[in-house]
């Protein structure tokens, strides 16, 4: 049995860290959103040669858009995002980029300001849905397990964890849209809900063996049927974590700058809800139960 609990302190100090340096970074940089929330047109060109910098993008657009957000693509294209634009304007955008650099455009989209601000809501809304379906579900499946700690204790420590798990990687896109100016978009948000469900099925496993391990008494103290209950999962967590991590590096790398930050922000999730799942979740119970002792 591998004692896990035994750098508990050590744990929660690198996991507040981590949090509180995420929260530092959205304060002072917030995150870049998409014309998915904002309203705006995003253009796509393929040069069959050279292609322009990013810099020089902005020099040839100044005066002509606002502000621009270049991003350029594996295939030897750029990705430009603007405020919303007109034909005329679009026609003007489209004849710069072609003029010294013989570029083809691939796609052009536009998205209106309403449309922007109704998905922005909505995606508000379906993160807390969730996070508050999630809590309740473990709640309820552990309704049983009243001792030593509540079931709802298990779905209080479970909403600390995919907290955890969204922030981190959020600091890490707050500091990539300051200075990369990598924007939150409807497939990073995606990414984020299918980390949550990553994170709490993780937790599940884990909780769902220390319930057998209680009804079955396994260990004289909770703390050691914990340590029990995670070393009997370690395995199975770090093996599903690694196969699927393998598959997002592949996309990451090989699949397209459409996919890359899709993939990017489901490594750190994945990475951040297999740590919490191992060293947080599990020990904030037994933390919580050793306070209330105390108290």
């Amino acid at each position: 049995m591998i004692d896990f609990l035994k750098y508990r302190k050590i744990y929660f100090t690198f996991s507040a860290l981590l949090v509180l340096a995420s929260l530092v970074c959205l304060g002072l940089f917030g995150l870049e959103p998409g014309i998915d929330f904002t309203g705006g047109s995003i253009l796509e060109i393929e040069y069959e040669e050279e292609r322009p910098t990013v810099e020089e993008v902005r020099e040839l657009l100044h005066g002509v858009v606002g502000q621009v957000f270049v991003q350029p693509t594996d295939s030897n294209g750029l990705i430009i995002r603007m405020g919303e634009i007109d034909d005329q304007t679009h026609r003007q955008v489209t004849e710069i980029l072609r003029q010294d650099y013989n570029g083809e455009e691939l796609r052009f989209e536009s998205i209106g300001p309403v449309i922007g601000r109704e998905l922005r809501e909505k995606t508000t809304i379906v993160i807390i849905l969730s996070l508050l379906a999630i809590v309740l579900y473990i709640a309820f499946s552990f309704r049983r397990i009243q001792r030593p700690i509540s079931s709802w204790q298990y779905g209080l420590a479970s909403l600390l964890a995919l907290f955890h798990d969204a922030l981190i990687p959020l600091g890490i896109f707050a500091i990539l849209g300051e200075f990369y100016s990598i924007q939150i978009t409807i497939p990073v948000v995606v990414a984020l809900l299918m980390v949550l469900g990553y994170s709490i099925n993780n937790t599940v496993v884990v909780f769902d063996r220390i319930r057998e391990n209680l009804l079955k008494r396994t260990g004289t103290t909770f703390e050691e049927t914990v340590n029990n209950s995670l070393t009997q999962t370690l395995a199975r967590t770090l093996n599903t974590s690694l196969t699927t991590l393998f598959v997002l590096v592949a996309i990451f790398f090989f699949g397209g700058e459409t996919l890359k930050y899709f993939a990017l922000i489901l490594i750190l999730g994945i990475i951040s809800g297999t740590y919490s799942s191992l060293f947080l979740v599990s020990p904030v119970l037994v933390a919580w139960l050793a306070w209330r002792k105390k108290v």
